[in-house]
């Protein structure tokens, strides 16, 4: 499954992530790459930590709905792949 992640970088600042389909979820990085990276890893810990407390997967928006919001402005866009099947295989 594919999401959406915002990178914003500050002057003086390591790479920062947010994932706007999964509040709370967020990771950052030194490099655009690291960034990514630990995106992935901060999706798939925040999908896993939601399976194994029996929480539902919240719902997908488009991108083009976190596009239009002002809290996400100025930020970078990549998509992140994350495999739900590994993860639902470790949570039974």
């Amino acid at each position: 499954m594919q999401y959406p992640i915002v990178i914003h970088k500050d002057v003086e600042s390591a790479y920062g992530v947010s994932v706007p389909d999964l509040p709370g979820c967020f990771s950052a990085g030194d490099t655009l790459e690291e960034a990514v990276e630990a995106a992935q890893e901060a999706i798939a810990c925040h999908l896993e930590g939601l399976l194994m407390d029996g929480e539902p997967i919240p719902a997908k928006q488009s991108l083009e709905t976190h596009q239009a919001s002002v809290d996400y402005k100025s930020g970078i866009w990549a998509l992140v792949n994350v495999d739900l099947s590994k993860l639902l295989s470790k949570t039974k």
